[in-house]
């Protein structure tokens, strides 16, 4: 099977694997943290299929999407069409994101930020986002804890089946400090009844919190708030999923 074929058939699952996030629960982050979101203009950095894009939209927020892969914005796509909501899907790179201060919020949404290859592309991610910040624009984004890439992730294989999808879910060390590779068998079921097989392979990388701080304070963003698994608590040592609020 071509990566090709493998990406289309993962965007096709994806949003059944995504049914406990809580998007909700990050619009009214976004929200609480803009003092509204409606008639904001807000830019949904690794969108995905849209799924957090279209309940900002729904809030009233004008939103713009950018991701890597043209199959998750296909069906990010007909996921706002089909609502008749006018959001801007763009294929780009995060790390690649430059222009004039237009924006009044940006999100990094579900640990995409963990896709990045090395520290120099998330410190020019958070400048890429700052340039198009307008003057007091907020940044929110949550990482996978480094308790998560080096003790649970390290506690597969993980297996899941629904009747309709099923997976093994393989993980190791990655390289680098803090780095997770996966190699995922999904198995589709078709209206045969037979399952159709292919394998998506990740490597995601996070830092220390402090770290973190250090490469937004060098894009010039102000840090106002940390905190962590949903919670209005801050990381303590097995949190797993951090967030941050910064400001420009």
């Amino acid at each position: 099977m071509s990566n090709k074929e493998a990406y289309t058939n993962f965007a096709l699952v994806y949003d059944e694997l995504m049914t406990e996030i809580p998007y909700d629960s990050y619009v009214e982050l976004l929200s609480l943290a803009l003092d509204g979101v409606k008639n904001r203009k807000i830019i949904d950095v690794g969108c995905g299929t849209g799924l957090l894009s279209v309940k900002l939209a729904k809030a009233g927020a004008d939103v713009t999407g950018i991701d890597l892969s043209a199959d998750m914005l296909e069906v990010a796509k007909k996921r706002a069409n089909a609502l008749s909501m006018p959001i801007d899907f763009l294929e780009q790179p995060m790390q690649e994101i430059e222009g004039e201060p237009e924006y009044d919020g940006a999100v990094i949404a579900i640990d995409s930020l963990n896709y990045l290859p090395d520290r120099e592309s998330v410190i020019q991610t958070f400048k890429g986002i700052h340039s198009i910040l307008k003057n007091g624009g907020l940044l929110m984004f949550d990482v996978h804890s480094t308790f998560k890439t080096d003790v649970i992730f390290m506690e597969g294989p993980f297996v899941f089946d629904n009747d309709r999808i099923a997976y093994i879910w393989e993980t190791e060390e990655g390289d680098t400090e803090h780095s997770v590779y996966s190699n995922i068998a999904f198995f589709l079921k078709e209206e045969n009844g037979l399952y159709r097989r292919f394998n998506e392979n990740h490597l995601q990388t996070t830092y220390h919190v402090h770290e973190y701080v250090e490469m937004l304070q060098s894009a010039g963003f102000k840090v106002e708030r940390i905190f962590a698994d949903w919670e209005d608590e801050p990381p303590y040592e097995e949190s797993e999923r951090i967030f941050f609020q910064v400001r420009k």
